[in-house]
């Protein structure tokens, strides 16, 4: 490791420890993390991940104003109740089948065992997100562009099949999810237990992107998943079974302006 890296090992090391902490999330300095905490339902957290985009403050409103309890009652009640719910990209028909498909999951299957079933041949977390979104987007028998915008496309993949690292988006929201769902500290809720968590992906958002970059640890300009990737692989010399734990301490570093 040369000198500058271990210079950023040490900084980032030391914002890990001092974030790691219960009330590094707050109505103060909110994130959507402090409302998918309140519940240990797969569901609910995913959807609090897949609303995370936007100004933090309005995230945590609005999953605030969502009742999640909406997931085991009757399709009819569902409709009813979200009505009038709605979030920049999504409207409230948007709203309602997100909730509808997420219900229809709930009674099939778990959502760890169907991102385990396609991970697990070869721990391929970006394997195991396809086969999640392809199974949201196969049940919702619903389409339109902010159901597709919240959910994600299924990833492009090259002429042999295999998931192509330049051309896709960084899938920020679902690499996410799976941080939390995965690591397990005083941030993160660890209620997954099939997955390594030395094979997460940083989920790369602007924040990061930039803070990467300014620190050295990416030296390309494309924000995609090749970017994501790469990082991900220069944070596992920094620490080879955990990479991911540096994601909250980078992303606050940009969203506070320290770097």
């Amino acid at each position: 490791m040369t000198k500058k890296d271990k210079q950023i090992k040490q900084l980032l090391d030391i914002e890990v420890e001092n974030r790691n902490k219960n009330d590094e999330i707050s109505y103060d300095k909110p994130d959507p993390l402090m409302v998918a905490r309140r519940y240990d339902d797969e569901f609910i957290i995913l959807l609090c991940a897949l609303f995370a985009y936007g100004n933090a403050k309005l995230i945590v409103k609005f999953l605030d104003s969502l009742d999640f309890s909406l997931l085991n009652q009757s399709e009819e009640i569902i409709e009813k109740e979200l009505k009038n719910h709605y979030y920049r990209f999504q409207n409230s028909l948007d709203v309602i089948n997100i909730f509808k498909t997420f219900r229809r999951m709930k009674q099939e299957n778990s959502l760890e065992n169907l991102f385990y079933e396609a991970y697990k041949k070869e721990n391929s977390i970006l394997e195991g997100i396809d086969a999640l979104i392809q199974k949201i987007h196969n049940l919702s028998n619903y389409n339109s562009q902010g159901f597709t915008f919240l959910v994600s496309s299924p990833f492009k993949r090259d002429k042999v099949g295999l998931i192509k690292e330049n051309g896709n988006a960084p899938y920020k929201r679902w690499n996410m999810y799976l941080r939390w769902m995965v690591r397990d500290d005083n941030l993160d809720l660890g209620l997954w237990k099939n997955i390594d968590k030395k094979d997460l992906i940083l989920p790369l958002d602007t924040h990061t992107f930039k803070v990467s970059q300014k620190l050295g640890l990416l030296d390309r300009k494309n924000y995609d998943l090749k970017s994501a990737l790469l990082i991900t692989e220069k944070l596992k010399e920094f620490d080879n079974l955990d990479p991911i734990k540096y994601d909250f301490a980078i992303y606050r570093l940009g969203q506070e302006k320290i770097i």
